[in-house]
């Protein structure tokens, strides 16, 4: 068996998901085998960089590829004393001094994200983000133009196919001119990856028509696979042997009560089924769990539970049902009143409310007629008692009629009449200030992108989630799981856990847990990012190319190189060509 190189490099690299997934790749052709090794990565952010240096096992080079003009636009300022535009040395010096036969480019792609809208979409600062792509494509077309790269790839969101259509001609039309075929195709990286995530990507390849004659074949697809497969390998979210990545995000109350009673595989648009009286929950009351068996009562026929030094009913099943007769029990009854007809206890010197049952519920008239006026409340339309001196007797009148108009504090006046007179001390408690408004202000319309966002979305254990995208949070799509493993004991120590209709914990992907989805790190192993923001770790993590399906690609690849340099131009495979409009059975030059 012959050992190759095959030596790949990364522009736009953030974390290195790309480069980690190249590296793990292995080709063979008959008895050559090829071996991937990163030679060089790029990226602005320099933690990013930090991480992709881990990743990969070779330094990244921080280098920003905006031309001036570009940094303006995208910036609003002039760049710093230090800055300078990159040029072709750069490259080379990146890539430290060494020629990739593959180069992958993962461009920025929020200027063709469908989170961002048509009109900022073509703000000069997101154009000026779009030109970035081109101006990486020639700088590197450029650097190697003498000993031109085997195979470009590049990938991005599936919307540059037409939000970005005229920069993809442009980058298009470069790479012919520099002696490549290209083909445009889009991939779902969970089924090229064997992912629990569904990831549908673009994805421009080009082959140098000269150096690499055989096709270009498509990885094989593999079905999409349940997060339950990945999250359940990992320690439960909160345990600190997994390590700061795995900590469960700190919510406020209501959002932990909104994903309990969002529908697993459902979002927000669940709670639109649940019935709201004033404010509240008709049907449902939330209560803590406390300790276990709290305030619990003991069957008298059953044994109780161990005994210790703090047991007490408020911490455990330690108060008894007592089923025997209550012979002399009165006496113990503090406090307790007597119906009329029933016989009083024995009377003796200590007796007193607070000592058994010695009080009585007396049906009779409440006193002497002098005292009849207390509290009494007439009726509109009969007559009030004497007024008398002892004017503190509290009479009071049941007034049918409307509160005053002008001085019915903190009234609020119905959609459908009109309001009171505005005048400068108009304030919620100077008069009907305030509206009772029927209207929900959640209605949506198709294309509504709060409505078809998955926002508050809770994924069910055994299916697979859509794609990790930088701006994955709780509220923002479909980034919750219905965990059905069992509810932790009382001294786990984790942030909050409510038991969701469907007895499962309704929890937020942790950070960790979007890293394993993406394939950067296997559900058993533990993971360290530059800095210690979960915002930041999650943004790279979502910028990120699946690991392992940059594994299947590079793979395919990898045989494809191998083909072209043990002189082979055609292989006969069953597999479909990257440009299946023109699979035929021979090499035609201008194909994949």
């Amino acid at each position: 068996m012959t050992t190759t190189e095959i030596r790949h490099a990364h522009l736009f690299c953030g974390l290195g998901g790309g480069a980690k997934g190249f590296n793990a790749a292995r080709a063979r052709v008959g008895s050559i085998s090829g071996q991937f090794r990163c030679i060089g990565g790029i990226d602005v952010d320099p933690a990013s960089i930090r991480d992709f240096t881990r990743l990969s096992g070779v330094n990244g080079t921080v280098l920003d590829l905006f031309d001036r003009e570009q940094f303006i636009a995208f910036h609003g300022r002039e760049p710093g004393p230090g800055w300078r535009e990159a040029s072709t040395p750069d490259i080379h010096q990146s890539f430290h001094h060494e020629r990739p036969h593959i180069v992958f480019l993962s461009a920025p792609c929020k200027g063709f994200s469908g989170l961002l809208s048509e009109g900022k979409s073509k703000t000069d600062k997101y154009q000026a983000l779009n030109r970035l792509t081109l101006r990486g494509v020639w700088l590197t077309l450029e650097a190697f133009k003498d000993n031109p790269i085997e195979l470009i790839l590049f990938e991005n969101v599936p919307r540059i196919a037409t939000r970005g259509r005229q920069l993809l001609d442009q980058i298009t039309e470069l790479l012919r001119a520099y002696g490549y075929a290209v083909a445009e195709t889009t991939h779902d990286c969970g089924e090229i990856g064997g992912l629990a995530q569904s990831r549908k990507r673009f994805l421009l390849v080009a082959r140098h028509i000269e150096k690499v004659p055989p096709f270009l074949y498509e990885p094989d697809k593999r079905p999409l696979r349940a997060v339950g497969d990945v999250l359940g390998r990992m320690l439960l979210p909160g345990d600190l042997r997994a390590g700061p990545m795995h900590r469960v995000p700190a919510l406020q109350w209501k959002t932990w009560v909104r994903l309990a009673f969002v529908e697993a595989g459902s979002d927000w648009r669940s709670l639109n089924k649940l019935a709201i009286e004033d404010g509240k929950l008709r049907d449902y009351l939330i209560v803590p769990e406390y300790h276990r068996g709290h305030l619990g009562v003991n069957d008298w026929s059953e044994p109780a539970g161990t005994v210790a030094g703090s047991s007490r009913a408020t911490n455990g099943k330690f108060s008894i049902a007592d089923p025997r007769a209550a012979a002399g029990a009165l006496q113990y009854q503090q406090y307790g009143v007597l119906g009329w007809p029933d016989t009083a206890g024995a009377v003796i010197g200590v007796k007193s409310p607070g000592q058994g049952t010695f009080s009585v519920a007396d049906p009779r008239h409440d006193g002497p007629a002098k005292h009849s006026n207390e509290f009494r409340i007439v009726a509109w339309d009969k007559a009030a008692m004497a007024v008398t001196s002892a004017h503190g007797s509290g009479q009071a009148v049941a007034d049918p009629r409307q509160p005053g108009q002008c001085f019915g504090k903190y009234a609020v006046t119905s959609y459908d009449t009109p309001a009171g007179t505005v005048i400068s001390g108009s304030t919620t408690g100077q008069g009907a200030f305030a509206v009772a408004d029927p209207r929900s202000g959640i209605n949506r319309v198709k294309g509504d992108h709060y409505l078809t966002g998955g926002h508050y979305g809770v994924v069910p254990w055994t299916e697979p989630t859509g794609a990790v995208s930088a701006s994955a949070g709780h509220d923002s799509g479909r980034w919750s799981v219905a965990d059905p493993r069992a509810m932790p004991g009382p001294a786990d120590k984790l942030v909050c856990r409510i038991r969701a209709l469907d007895g499962t914990w309704h929890r937020p992907f942790t950070t960790l847990e979007l890293a394993a989805l993406q394939s950067l790190v296997d559900p058993e192993e533990l993971l360290e990012l530059d800095g210690l923001s979960d915002q930041a770790w999650r943004e790279r993590i979502g910028n990120a190319v699946p690991s392992d399906a940059a594994q299947a690609i590079a793979e395919v690849m990898g045989e494809t190189l191998l083909l072209a340099w043990s002189g082979e131009t055609f292989r006969l495979s069953a597999k479909p060509i990257w440009v299946r409009q023109v699979a035929v059975a021979l090499s035609v030059q201008g194909a994949l």
